[in-house]
């Protein structure tokens, strides 16, 4: 490995002779021969699979150029080998090292040579050497150009033959896979691999061949064996293949029929010619899909390893990854056919229903495949299939005993429900039966039942939430009233968490009623239960303080305030009327529990902190001011806010933040602060230096001293700053110097900042004060002659730093926007009072000696190109940062260091555009995106 690293350095330049050297002392030994294989291995890799940031993009294009040159060689030496050697360990050295080749050699060594007919005669049915000749046969399959087409129908048919006569078409490859040595596994693992990447690349070529037309079925017959292997791996591997199949064949004509193309006779007219050609298959990845199905996010109960159920606490990021892949392959397949679909789930719906195939795991794969096709039916087919399905299972749910039995039904009864809102928005009867199931199941106590009737009874609400405020067809009042009148039976054997659920769920259904008079009615109901227990609190605590001091007392206020906070997320800003109903009793008992945290931190330390009823106390100052902050931001009229509410309640958190010791201090004091700013705007610019005194120069004492301590506090201040910087900047110019300078100091230290949320938001409040501050005439001059060249300064240390290439793309807005204040003469004091020559010069010369103090190995003439370019490309915001980086290449180079980092942002940018097209793509096909993913306004 260490001789790879000096060959990167010093070949082709400083060792020219290299390669003819080491083919040349390969053919004298075979074990020198062996080791030398290794070395050409790594070498390859190092050049073509990790070089990108390792090395300039110049010198890794020289490397490859150079390998590419001499390859002749060392291909002669892997065929000298391959056609003389007896010597296994070698061969299987060349192979794998021909193998790293394949990805980058000159395409003429693969298909105008003997290399494919060697692989397939000669080792694949080898046991030794199999798997890696598959490996070499799938890099050569995983090839796309044209113009060796006979050559790709030559691989895949000996290939084919061969693999007939290692692994006859009746093996049952399951079986053989459990019962394998691990040998015998990964090649059952390389030929998914094998058959899934020719089929992709190279699976039309085959299509169009009538005379290969059975060696085709043949290889999708491995396919779906392959595909019944009980290994998730090798189970991925062949799902690529069935959904890129698939979604293909549903592109190519997106609407589906209404008959059946598979029950129609052979040649039904309707069918493109493709699709026909592949029927009988994909019925059979139909019934694999919904025989394998994996466990969706929503489904909380679950059967363990000692065959228990319960309620799942982990969430299995790879199992869920593996539903979306299922999902989305087997939506294609029903579009393509959803009379099948639909027969292939009544039948295995029937066979729980009788017994023959009961048993949970059958029942979930089931009920989990038949809610992810949800949108993918005609509303017709799904309605009638429906109303099947859950007969069935309600029927199966009085059928079988036993509370675990219960369970697992419950469970898929819930999510099948979930999954089909457009459903039950047209079916009022169905939806109110499901609803009331879901409410007997919120008192069935078996782990998670209550967790997922809670959870799908909100997502039910959301999108169903006005068919519960309207008096429907057969009922005498909206279904909301009955809710309310019986609200208390329905949660009496909820935990406080999942009241809280609830109360959320039926606060989207009173959001969505339109008449205010009704509305406030409703609101009222609604919150009698909580209010109840308020009250009677607020008495007691006026008769006697001290029962605010009571734990149980105290945790009865954290959650119905919790249940305040999640009403409100609901309900929106008519909940105006309920919080103007506490508002003052709340924030006397915010004041009054600060103090006994205070008083008790005094008399036993900071450590008390730790203390449940303390934590416990905290915990209501914390939701008090959430459940403002949350009604501010979504309250529609700014002035009533900043009249009625903000006085009090500054009152109340300001001076009391201030005085709190550190540890006490609520870091929502602070992000409470920044959504009323960002709310009311101007309304409370009034108040910002009032705001700033209490909350500023403590807060920034806390979070100065290092990067690491109150990340909370951190971040929060920040985003206060943020949002007085953009709604109130007149604020800041009304603040004495001295705090101004406290401003800019904190901004600083937070683009400094290694916590990457706080240095960004560092980046824009200082973009947004710079260009705040150039609309301020009178202001303007003395801050450019004050702060300008610091801030140059504290900017190109960051630019430079390993730790901040994140950044990169505002570092360039920011240093463009600077220089272009420069040179078009939008400074016009001197920035440099002792010599007033040039602006400009001045600056020009500023840099080049920063930069050279910070990097003496740099030339005078690479300085100077940069700082020209500075001044020249600060129109051209790309360019300018390509030659930022640039000169942040030629910095880290000489130090050795590893640049790849430098492209991070273009990465992560490349990725986040994936992401969108890969979303529009999955918006319009229907059913592929959960329900749930729609945005409201698409659903109705």
């Amino acid at each position: 490995m260490i001789l790879v690293q000096i060959l990167k350095q010093e070949w082709p330049k400083h060792w020219p002779t290299f390669i003819s050297d080491i083919v040349g002392a390969s053919r004298t030994s075979e074990s020198l021969c062996q080791n030398n294989m290794v070395i050409l291995k790594l070498l390859s890799e190092e050049v073509f699979d990790f070089s990108s940031g390792q090395i300039t993009q110049v010198k890794a294009k020289h490397l490859k150029d150079s390998m590419c040159n001499e390859f002749s060689q060392i291909f002669q030496l892997c065929q000298f080998v391959m056609e003389n050697s007896q010597n296994a360990p070698l061969v299987h050295a060349t192979l794998e090292t021909l193998l790293r080749f394949l990805n980058w050699i000159p395409l003429g060594y693969i298909f105008e040579t003997k290399l494919i007919s060697t692989l397939i005669y000669k080792f694949l049915n080898v046991p030794m050497f199999r798997n890696v000749s598959l490996k070499c046969l799938t890099e050569i399959a995983g090839v796309s150009v044209s113009q060796y087409e006979e050559q790709f129908v030559t691989l895949f048919t000996l290939t084919m033959m061969q693999l007939k006569q290692m692994l006859p078409l009746n093996t049952n490859i399951r079986l053989a896979y459990s019962n394998g040595k691990d040998d015998e596994q990964n090649f059952i693992q390389n030929l998914s691999l094998f058959l899934c990447t020719f089929l992709k690349e190279h699976g039309q070529l085959i299509e169009k061949r009538l005379n290969l037309r059975e060696t085709l079925m043949e290889a999708l017959h491995y396919m779906l064996l392959v595909s019944e292997v009980e290994e998730t791996e090798i189970f991925k591997i062949c799902l690529e293949y069935w959904n890129h199949l698939a979604a293909e064949l549903y592109r190519e004509s997106p609407f589906s029929t209404s008959a059946s193309p598979l029950l129609s006779g052979s040649q039904h007219f309707d069918v493109p010619p493709r699709r026909q050609l592949y029927l009988p298959v994909l019925s059979k990845v139909r019934l694999l899909m919904v025989s394998r199905m994996a466990k969706p996010e929503e489904v909380l109960v679950v059967e363990n390893d000692q065959g228990e159920v319960v309620r799942e606490f982990m969430k299995d990021t790879d199992s869920i990854n593996l539903y979306k892949n299922m999902r989305e392959t087997l939506v294609y397949l029903t579009h393509l056919d959803y009379v099948d679909t639909e027969r292939i789930m009544t039948e295995k719906l029937h066979n729980q229903v009788n017994g023959t195939e009961w048993s949970w795991k059958n029942l979930n794969t089931l009920c989990w495949a038949i809610g992810s096709i949800s949108g993918a039916m005609h509303e017709e087919d799904e309605k009638r299939f429906l109303v099947t399905v859950i007969k069935d299972l309600l029927g199966l749910c009085e059928q079988k005993r036993g509370k675990d039995n219960k369970a697992i039904i419950a469970s898929n009864i819930m999510y099948i429900v979930g999954q089909y809102p457009r459903f039950l928005r047209a079916h009022w009867k169905f939806l109110k039966t499901v609803v009331n199931k879901l409410f007997e199941f919120m008192h069935e106590t078996h782990d998670g039942v209550q967790d997922m009737a809670c959870d799908t009874f909100i997502k039910i609400a959301q999108k169903c939430r006005r068919h519960f405020v309207q008096v429907q067809v057969g009922e005498v009042m909206p279904f909301i009233d009955e809710i309310l009148n019986n609200i208390n039976t329905i949660i009496c054997d909820l935990q406080p968490q999942q009241v809280h659920t609830f109360y959320e769920a039926v606060g989207y259904m009173i959001g969505a009623q339109t008449d205010q008079t009704v509305q406030e009615h409703l609101i009222e109901k609604y919150m009698l239960l909580p209010n109840q227990v308020w009250d009677s609190i607020i008495q007691q605590a006026t008769k006697n303080v001290d029962i605010l001091k009571d734990p149980e007392t105290v945790k009865q206020l954290g959650s119905i305030l919790k249940t305040n906070v999640r009403a409100c997320k609901a309900v929106g800003h008519p909940f105006v009327i309920q919080l103007g109903r506490i508002y003052l009793d709340m924030l006397n008992v915010y004041k009054c529990l600060s103090e006994n945290i205070s008083a008790a931190i005094q008399a036993n330390g900071e450590m008390v902190t730790k203390q449940p009823l303390i934590r416990s106390m905290r915990t209501v100052k914390r939701e008090t001011l959430k459940l403002i902050s949350g009604w501010v931001s979504r309250s529609n009229d700014p002035q009533m806010v900043a009249e009625n509410f903000v006085p009090p309640l500054l009152d109340a958190v300001l001076i009391d933040y201030q005085r709190n010791v550190p540890a006490a201090r609520e870091p929502e004091v602070l992000s409470t602060m920044a959504i009323i700013v960002n709310k009311l705007g101007g309304h409370i610019t009034a108040e910002i230096p009032q705001i700033f005194d209490a909350v500023f120069e403590c807060t920034l004492n806390m979070i100065n001293k290092d990067f690491e301590e109150y990340p909370e506090h951190r971040t929060n201040f920040f985003l206060l700053l943020q949002a007085v910087n953009s709604h109130c900047f007149p604020a800041f110019l009304a603040i004495p110097p001295a705090q101004f300078k406290l401003v800019l100091d904190s901004i600083i230290w937070a683009f400094k900042h290694t916590m990457r949320n706080v240095a960004d938001t560092g980046l824009q409040i200082l973009f947004t004060l710079l260009q705040n501050v150039a609309q301020e005439e009178a202001a303007a001059q003395s801050f450019y002659q004050t702060y300008f060249c610091e801030i140059l300064q504290h900017i190109f240390s960051v630019v430079t730093d390993t730790s901040h290439t994140a950044g990169l793309t505002m570092h360039a807005s920011i240093l463009a926007y600077m220089f272009n204040l420069v040179e078009e003469g939008k400074i016009s004091t001197p920035l440099n009072p002792g010599n007033p020559l040039n602006n400009q010069m001045f600056i020009q010369e500023y840099v080049a000696n920063l930069l050279k103090s910070a990097f003496p190995h740099l030339q005078d003439a690479q300085v100077k190109l940069f700082v020209t370019g500075l001044f020249s490309l600060n129109q051209d915001i790309p360019a300018f940062k390509e030659h930022l980086r640039d000169f942040l290449v030629q910095i880290k180079e000489f130090a050795g260091e590893d640049t790849s980092d430098l492209f991070l942002e273009e990465r992560e940018t490349a990725l986040r555009q994936a992401q969108e097209e890969k979303h529009k793509l999955q918006m319009s096909v229907p059913g592929i995106l959960n329900p749930h993913e729609i945005p409201e306004e698409m659903c109705d």
